[in-house]
């Protein structure tokens, strides 16, 4: 038996419903790019989940800084809870984002994760904004 197979396959519903949930909790970097850069943002704020510092050296345009360690029912009043927040940090090694999307979760907004962060965001080649150096990829880290 090969190593591929060593687990059977799924049947086709199970299969189905597994990749369905998994997609309505992730986006990956290429639809949120396209919808970006066609003006596609009614009903969803990108936010970089990070420190402070590193939202500052590179984010994502347009995106907006919530730390996960300062999510509060304070910190988050005026949020819209009618949009989606998909959140995102540095890459699939740090779980900022998914720390900061189970609070945002927990206090009742709606949310999805950007699939690989920052870092596949920036390998992909799309366009970053922040203080850093001109070589955005330089630096980025957990920083959570």
């Amino acid at each position: 038996m090969t190593r591929t197979l060593a687990f059977p396959a799924a049947v086709p519903e199970a299969a189905a419903k597994y990749f369905g949930a998994e997609i309505a909790f992730e986006v990956d970097p290429d639809d949120l790019v396209q919808d970006l850069e066609a003006g596609r943002t009614d009903g969803y704020v990108v936010v970089e989940t990070r420190a402070p510092e590193a939202f500052a050296h590179a984010r994502i345009p347009g995106a907006i800084n919530l730390p996960y360690r300062d999510l509060t029912p304070e910190t988050t009043a005026h949020l819209d809870r009618a949009l989606v927040y998909v959140c995102y940090c540095e890459s699939t090694v740090c779980n900022a984002a998914t720390k900061g999307a189970l609070k945002l979760a927990e206090l009742g907004f709606k949310v999805k994760r950007l699939s690989g962060g920052i870092t596949a965001w920036i390998a992909a080649g799309y366009p970053v904004e922040g203080d850093g150096e001109s070589d955005k990829a330089t630096g980025i880290r957990c920083a959570c």
